[in-house]
């Protein structure tokens, strides 16, 4: 039952966030796909819908794509280009500091400063970065995506 609450919660959350509507048909694609797995539980080393950890969520949800990027958070977080807080657009992966050494979580940028990610505590779930436990652990976004790969992900707005 609270994985459902969960789901329709964090679908909700996605659907009303003013990028898309549930009624649109140019829903962006991201929306759709990461609404499809909130409330798959946590899993160390997960790369599959049976559970996930944060950088196998967002490996899961770029190769619906056709994206490819490393295994780690880490790793993840040296690709592509830096882009400030202010600038992030959907389809960016951010990064925060949750261990006290070092990038170790990270999440898709969904926008309306929120992010989908893959929570060790409650899985897949759409969260703020304005969150004080974000915020204060928040350490870059890289944009990993071209401009095409974007558009097939979340259209041609900003």
């Amino acid at each position: 039952m609270k994985k459902i609450l969960l789901s329709l919660l964090g679908s909700a959350i996605i659907l009303s966030s003013g990028t898309a509507s549930a009624f649109a048909d140019n829903q962006p694609k991201l929306t759709t796909e990461v609404s499809k797995v909130v409330g798959t539980p946590y899993k160390w080393g997960g790369t599959t819908s049976s559970g996930f950890d944060c950088s196998g969520f967002i490996l899961y949800i770029f190769d619906k794509f056709n994206l490819d990027l490393p295994r780690t958070s880490s790793a993840q977080a040296k690709v592509g280009t830096p882009v400030s807080k202010d600038n992030l657009r959907p389809g960016d992966l951010v990064f925060f500091n949750t261990s006290g050494r070092g990038i170790s979580h990270a999440g898709i940028y969904i926008g309306n400063g929120q992010f989908a990610h893959s929570s060790s505590s409650k899985g897949v779930r759409i969260s703020k970065l304005s969150e004080s436990y974000y915020k204060q652990r928040y350490v870059t976004a890289r944009r990993t995506i071209s401009q095409k790969s974007y558009t097939m992900m979340v259209g041609s707005y900003n």
